[in-house]
């Protein structure tokens, strides 16, 4: 646990300490977001290269400014925001991106999974500072939205007629990829 000399007004201590470690982690997944959103863009072939190229540079640049809030938010609260490499990979609970140089439509399937779990974290995680901390809740609620509105632009490559997605029950990021094509 995060400890910190003090924090915002109204704000007890210990519950900055909690709000604090959960946003270091929410700290590492967008870093490796943006990252991964980056390698992508730089990785990307085929067909539709520069459509998902062109629609993943305000992605990054969108998930960047997450990470800054995310950090600075850290900061406020009385915390020292780690956003390092090695700190990231060490703390991290999910694997690093496995799609090299590939269709654009197999990034695409890889990154529903991605945003899957990136949204989904978020998720779990705004319900915790919930009862803790408004302020960053509100914070988390609203890039949520935007990370699920990303998703969607994801998704509309990969849905069917039917609206089922061609990656449906896909495990992983690479199965999602290869499902996709």
């Amino acid at each position: 646990m995060a400890t910190i000399r003090y924090t915002v007004p109204g704000l007890e201590r210990g519950d900055a300490e909690q709000v604090v470690d959960i946003l270091q982690h929410r700290l590492h997944a967008l870093n490796d977001l943006q990252l991964t959103l980056k390698h992508v863009h730089w990785n990307v072939i085929g067909p539709n290269f520069i459509a998902v190229h062109e629609m993943l540079d305000p992605q990054v640049d969108a998930v960047r400014g997450f990470v800054d809030d995310v950090a600075e938010r850290i900061a406020t609260l009385g915390g020292s925001p780690n956003g390092t490499p090695g700190a990231l990979v060490k703390d991290r609970t999910w694997d690093d991106y496995s799609i090299g140089r590939d269709q654009a439509i197999a990034h695409l399937g890889a990154l529903d999974v991605v945003y899957t779990g990136v949204i989904s974290d978020h998720r779990t995680q705004i319900e915790k500072v919930g009862a803790l901390d408004p302020v960053t809740e509100d914070m988390l609620i609203a890039q949520a939205g935007e990370l699920e509105q990303y998703q969607w632009f994801i998704r509309a490559h990969l849905e069917n007629a039917d609206g089922s997605l061609n990656t449906q029950g896909s495990t992983g990021e690479a199965g999602a990829a290869d499902a996709a094509r």
